[in-house]
């Protein structure tokens, strides 16, 4: 009875939504030139919110909290997040202030973007605002690092919830530390599960998944997944017991749009463990639906191809 009831719990992630103006490109243009593009969208961005997006294809039911602005561009933001049958109850809304934004490039010849990112003065939300969120409801709450020293305190809040439940009742708490920003390091005692760019890896000097995985996890605190996704070339994780578990990248037949490929895998990582799948699994799974990603602009598409194909508890 626990364990369904465990199950139809949510997955909060907390963190940005913006505004994503994406340019579809057929090479990237040089300075002081005027190029058409091929196409041009909107689309609802920032790390948090796109891994809600994942999730919610996936068959996750999950809920977003961080801020938004009031306006046009929230708007269009929140009947997107309706659409995805995501929960936005936990969103704050600040008067007076200016929805941030990304101008991306997205070149279809290499697959590459190039973001733009501007965020003036909305404030991310805080250990007060999160303070009044029932916990109850969450099997999972995911950071995306960005005011740490909040986030820290609102992590503390989710230890000391836990610390009322047996273990099977207890919130899993995931971190990622994507962006070179010395703050976001005191992150990483903080997960169970901890996700580590590839940036962050090679800003410390480690030239693969496997060095950053080793040379990292110091840090993390007893008992922690740590994770490090290397383009390419795959994924790493190393839990407590000191065995590497590596996926192979899954690249798509063509290369379209590597916009929130990031995200996707955390995602898909996320959905595999908070349903009792292996970490092999998970990391698996993770690369296949990162990879499918990237052969296709936005999401939608993965829910066509892995609705039916999730790992199951």
């Amino acid at each position: 009875m626990i364990m369904e009831e465990q199950k139809k719990k949510k997955v909060l992630c907390v963190g940005l939504v913006c505004l994503d103006i994406i340019n579809v490109v057929d090479k990237y243009p040089e300075e002081d030139t005027d190029s058409r593009c091929l196409s041009q969208r909107w689309q609802r961005g920032g790390n948090a919110s796109n891994s809600c997006t994942v999730l919610s294809l996936l068959g996750a039911p999950c809920a977003f909290m961080g801020s938004l602005a009031a306006g046009p561009v929230a708007d269009f933001i929140l009947e997107d997040f309706q659409k995805f049958h995501i929960d936005v109850s936990l969103a704050s809304e600040h008067a007076q202030c200016v929805l941030p934004a990304s101008m991306v490039i997205s070149n279809i010849s290499t697959g590459s973007r190039t973001i733009l990112h501007m965020n003036r003065n909305l404030p991310d939300v805080t250990a007060e605002d999160f303070s009044k969120v029932d916990l109850h409801q969450f099997k999972w709450i995911h950071w995306e690092g960005r005011n740490a020293v909040e986030q820290v305190k609102m992590i503390q809040q989710v230890v000391t919830y836990n610390g009322t439940l047996p273990q099977e009742q207890r919130i899993t708490v995931s971190v990622e530390i994507e962006k070179i920003r010395e703050p976001l390091y005191q992150l990483f005692p903080h997960g169970d599960v901890v996700f580590v760019s590839k940036d962050v890896a090679r800003h410390f000097g480690f030239l693969s998944a496997e060095a950053a995985l080793r040379g990292f996890y110091s840090r993390v605190k007893q008992g922690a997944v740590l994770i490090c996704a290397w383009a390419e070339k795959g994924a790493d994780a190393l839990g407590p017991d000191g065995v590497l578990v590596h996926s192979d990248a899954f690249p798509p037949e063509n290369l379209v749009d590597t916009l929130g490929a990031g995200d996707t895998f955390n995602s898909a990582v996320i959905f595999t463990l908070s349903n009792g799948g292996s970490l092999q699994d998970a990391l698996t799974f993770g690369c296949r639906v990162a990879g499918a990603k990237c052969g296709f602009h936005g999401y939608d598409g993965i829910a066509e191809k892995f609705t039916n194909d999730c790992p199951k508890s």
